[in-house]
């Protein structure tokens, strides 16, 4: 069992967590992944590690409530355990010789771009961020941001704070006035990081994404996350949990991942009601 230290609200639908996992504080880089069950019958779902505390030996996690999985987590409390917490799993991000990026997050993808972005601050790079939202309550990690980035720049859709706009209108603007990046790192929402790879292609900069699909073992034996990359005009099959979940956003068949992602939106919202149901029975 793994014990909750520390829970905050970051937003109405986005909590935080810090759970006590000793060995993977110890081990878990900027990029890697865990994967958990709330308890012994629950489901398996993966979330980037978003920092650690290798000295007090907790993990820091940030999810959405969108699913019956998350919204069982998210009814536990300070003090109170989850029944498995396994990782860090996948690669971390590819960091050598960077040493000017472009870090664009999207909604609660920016959960998993702040400690990337952290950690190219730490290693002396020079970060550019930029993150964004559909509107100033669904916003988090400012500050954190900010604390990391030489340059910050905030969106959201509806103008309802800072710039009005998505992300990719500041990415062009610093591309055509002749912004240089040594690689751009995008994560959110598959249509978002979609449209930052066709913004930064015809400006030749290297495209990293960070591709988080459906997960179930984390080894790469169920294929439950597998995708299409175009390497040299053929279609190659890879495995986010093993091969990524970082990759060339250049040779992403985002068109069919997308398809895929929402194969499973009935079920998964009709688990979510059920699953609601049974807590507000439970208060």
């Amino acid at each position: 069992m793994y014990q909750i230290v520390r829970k905050k609200e970051l937003n109405p639908t986005v909590t935080q967590m810090e759970i006590l996992a000793p060995m993977v504080a110890r081990k878990a880089k900027p990029g890697q992944f865990i994967i958990l069950r709330v308890n012994k019958e629950g489901e398996r779902i993966p979330l980037t590690v978003a920092g650690t505390d290798p000295e007090e030996g907790t993990v820091k996690i940030i999810f959405q409530i969108v699913g019956a999985t998350t919204a069982l987590l998210n009814a536990r409390n300070e003090g109170e355990s989850i029944q498995d917490f396994v990782g860090p799993l996948g690669v971390a991000t590819h960091t050598e010789g960077i040493r000017k990026v472009c870090i664009v997050g999207g909604g609660v993808g920016c959960a998993i771009a702040m400690p990337v972005a952290q950690e190219f601050h730490r290693l002396g790079a020079e970060v550019t961020s930029i993150i964004g939202f559909r509107s100033k309550d669904l916003l988090i990690l400012e500050d954190e941001f900010r604390a990391c980035s030489d340059r910050l720049v905030v969106m959201t859709d509806d103008g309802s704070y800072a710039r009005h706009g998505n992300v990719t209108v500041p990415l062009k603007e610093m591309l055509e006035a002749g912004e240089r990046f040594d690689m751009i790192i995008t994560i959110g929402p598959l249509i978002m990081m979609k449209f930052v790879t066709l913004t930064a292609k015809p400006f030749g900069v290297p495209v990293t994404v960070s591709m988080n699909p459906i997960m179930i073992d984390g080894t790469g034996m169920c294929g439950g996350c597998r995708l299409t990359l175009i390497q040299d005009g053929k279609r190659v099959t890879k495995f986010a949990c093993v091969d990524g979940p970082d990759f060339n956003g250049y040779e992403v068949d985002f068109d069919e991942a997308m398809s895929r992602s929402r194969m499973y939106f009935d079920f998964e919202r009709h688990a979510y009601e059920e699953t609601c149901n049974l807590l507000k029975g439970g208060n």
